[in-house]
């Protein structure tokens, strides 16, 4: 005997639900790293249009790289604490209140400031990814492994921009 429409409605309410569902403090962590790359995404293109001077059109060029790969990472973890069982937040106003990163200036910057701006706002951003790594790690080894990934590829961009300030 088919099972009725309510009985069938029930079972695919329990099948879509996460086999695996993270703990709060989990949650928690993701939600620091989703408020760190939506607000290193924003600060990336605030840099983008306002830099200026020697060597623009290269950093110009390296800062929507930046822009991109944060979006993307801030995009993954959203959808993984959703795989999870909680809700990412990325509105302006909590992102602003709660991203570790540094207030980005308003108006036109120098290159060579740009520079040590967006570096010291990767490293920030890595350093939010560090410091919960332990913890998302002993809980969901497979959320970690994609903090890897990003840890990698922000680390790769601080080097790449802050490698424009230094001399030999």
């Amino acid at each position: 005997m088919p099972p009725s429409s309510a009985n069938g409605a029930s079972r695919r309410r329990k099948d879509a639900a996460p086999q695996f569902t993270g703990s709060a403090e989990l949650a928690g962590s993701l939600q620091e790293i989703v408020a760190d790359l939506v607000e290193l995404h924003l600060q990336g293109k605030q840099a983008h249009w306002n830099v200026v001077g020697p060597n623009f059109r290269d950093l110009h060029l390296q800062l929507d790289e930046i822009v991109d790969d944060a979006r993307e990472a801030a995009d993954t973890i959203a959808e993984r604490m959703r795989a999870l069982g909680s809700c990412p937040d990325g509105r302006s106003d909590t992102v602003a209140a709660t991203t570790t990163l540094p207030q980005f200036p308003a108006d036109e910057q120098s290159v060579g400031a740009v520079v040590d701006l967006v570096t010291a706002r990767l490293r920030a951003a890595v350093d939010t990814l560090r410091r919960v790594h332990g913890q998302v790690d002993g809980e969901d080894p497979a959320t970690a492994d994609l903090l890897h990934g990003i840890i990698e590829s922000l680390e790769k961009h601080a080097w790449m921009v802050g490698a424009e300030n230094r001399s030999a």
